[in-house]
């Protein structure tokens, strides 16, 4: 209580403002509060909000968390439990809505605007979120980095908003085959996830019509829907153009995670949680991301979340190998077509060529 009389001490101890915390409590408040018995009374909604807050804020051990509670460790493990999985099925359905035509397209305009990238719909990328080596699971979660994690994986706006993500997969699996195996690469590949039609790309009608695509780097594969850079070293003018124009859009995903992480401090150290609670964590700092992002950026229609937990690909199972990563003809005609609008006069942004022949093409 004494910490709302400093607003900006409170933001710094629970990463967003009084008037957020309590907009957050009152959505939650139904959901988190218990009843009262003979025994004792419990533990209010607001001190457990507080509870998890910190947690997420810092990562402290439980123990150092109970201690500044004055709880129990146990008590600190079940109430962070508890109130990560509400914070995710409560704000899911608003700030994580299933895409819709409307809202791709929104996107797809932002992208263009901000990024001078057309017809882009998000951009994909995996994070690994490391945590203590769970027992008896030998190197299932040891990855390449040599660290133990678990990945997100996540599709981001323009805004740094995340329109999907997929939590849960062993931290030795690759990010193309994460995508492939996941509910959100299933939905892509079937046509089913409300992807407007292709469109003529700005003042080009003679390129045809193109794909609305995501950007991503080259550990995914290259699809119709899906955009990569050219590979090599020795790359011809236009096509270091091009992966310079789609870096300036993809890197929007790093950014985001950038942000996650210095917000929620829970990831600067691995995670003292079992797998499940770890997902849950991961999760509920997204959906927060989304919410505190959603006080400056304006308002999301609420429709139905896109649930990955029921989709199969959440839960921690066995990974399928991933199929061939081989390119279409169709995936390769709509990157160089791309690249042909990149270097024309109707794609062309005075920036580029200067980036490009001066050496500051961006690895991508």
């Amino acid at each position: 209580m004494e910490l709302r009389d400093y607003p900006d001490r409170f933001k710094i101890y629970f990463r967003m403002s009084v008037a957020q915390f309590d907009a957050l409590l009152a959505i939650l408040k139904p959901h988190i509060k218990k009843k009262t018995t003979n025994f004792r009374e419990p533990i209010d909604p607001e001190q457990r909000l507080a509870v998890c807050l910190r947690y997420l804020s810092t990562g402290d051990p439980f123990t150092t968390i109970a201690s500044s509670f004055r709880l129990g460790i146990s008590t600190v493990g079940m109430i962070v439990r508890e109130t990560c999985d509400q914070i995710w099925l409560q704000l899911k359905d608003t700030y994580m809505p299933t895409p819709t035509e409307d809202i791709w397209k929104h996107t797809a305009r932002r992208f263009n605007e901000r990024w001078n990238f057309p017809k882009c719909i998000g951009a994909l990328d995996g994070k690994h979120v490391k945590i203590e080596a769970p027992a008896n699971t030998g190197s299932l979660f040891f990855n390449y980095k040599g660290t133990f994690s678990i990945v997100l994986l996540a599709l981001v706006d323009a805004d740094y908003r995340f329109l999907a993500i997929d939590v849960g997969s062993y931290g030795g699996n690759s990010d193309g085959g994460i995508f492939a195996d996941s509910a959100l690469g299933r939905t892509l590949h079937r046509g089913t996830l409300n992807v407007p039609a292709p469109l003529e790309l700005p003042s080009a009608p003679e390129l045809g019509k193109v794909n609305h695509v995501i950007v991503a780097d080259e550990a995914f594969p290259m699809k119709p829907y899906l955009l990569r850079p050219y590979g090599g070293k020795r790359l011809q003018e236009d096509k270091r153009i091009f992966n310079l124009r789609l870096s300036k859009a993809r890197r929007i995903s790093e950014n985001a995670f950038g942000i996650l992480t210095q917000r929620f401090r829970v990831y600067k150290r691995p995670m003292e949680v079992n797998p499940d609670l770890a997902d849950n964590i991961i999760k509920a700092t997204c959906i927060l991301s989304n919410y505190l992002r959603h006080e400056v950026m304006g308002q999301v229609s609420k429709v139905d979340s896109f649930d990955f937990d029921n989709a199969g690909n959440a839960c921690l199972e066995e990974f399928q190998r991933p199929r061939g990563n081989r390119a279409s003809e169709e995936a390769l005609h709509i990157r160089d077509t791309f690249r042909k609008y990149f270097v024309s006069a109707a794609g062309e942004v005075p920036w580029q060529y200067d980036r490009v022949r001066c050496g500051h093409t961006v690895i991508v």
